[in-house]
């Protein structure tokens, strides 16, 4: 399996290209602005573009969709929970004053405990609400995509619309059943890993909270 991942938009977030070197098939992961940067990534690596799969719905993960699906009419793959989110990513957008295309609604649903595949590659869906109703990762052998739930000391954010800091400390925990080399691919900042979160990160170390009590 090769990774590869570019950092886009204004809010600077990481997209991943997973390629199965087997079968030269690849899905992207949270394609969220610069679609003409994605697309020379994907073209670069050679492999055969099969799916995008969406972490969650917010706007700085989706902003790409429309341009990369110009060149791959691919299927788009979202938890169902986050469908009001992504079916408003125009709006959002608009808000902070930044250039838009509305992908069109996703081919396929997610589902906690089911499988994805890249190629020949399995990939665990875990459901880990909290930074947004529908947010998953994607898990497999000591990798996980990861989103927005964890980054490199810290997590993702609570306060925003359908944010839940309960759900967010309940998904958190679940992350710490992964086995503590497992590297971790962030939504936004460096590669980290659970060993690495369960020293340094207050809000797993037990330093800080989610929700304050």
């Amino acid at each position: 399996m090769r990774i590869q991942s570019i950092t886009v938009g204004a809010f600077q977030e990481n997209c991943y290209l997973v390629v199965d070197e087997e079968t030269n098939r690849a899905v992207l992961v949270d394609p969220g602005a610069e679609p003409d940067r994605i697309v020379a990534m994907v073209r670069a690596s050679g492999a055969n573009l099969d799916e995008i799969w969406l972490t969650h719905g917010h706007i700085d993960h989706i902003g790409g969709i429309v341009g990369v699906r110009r060149v791959w009419p691919v299927p788009v793959l979202l938890h169902p929970f986050d469908i009001p989110l992504y079916a408003r990513g125009e709006m959002q957008a608009a808000y902070y004053g930044i250039p838009f295309d509305q992908p069109p609604t996703p081919d396929r649903e997610l589902v906690d405990d089911t499988y994805v595949m890249v190629g020949e590659l399995p990939f665990r869906v875990m459901h880990t609400p909290g930074h947004s109703p529908g947010h998953v990762v994607f898990v497999h052998q000591g990798v996980v995509l990861g989103g927005d739930l964890l980054f490199a000391g810290s997590i993702g954010r609570t306060d925003l619309p359908l944010s839940d800091p309960i759900r967010m400390e309940q998904s958190l925990e679940r992350m710490l059943t992964l086995d503590e080399d497992t590297v971790v691919y962030p939504g936004h900042g460096p590669v980290t890993s659970i060993a690495a979160e369960r020293m340094s990160n207050p809000f797993l170390n037990g330093v800080a909270r989610v929700l304050k009590r």
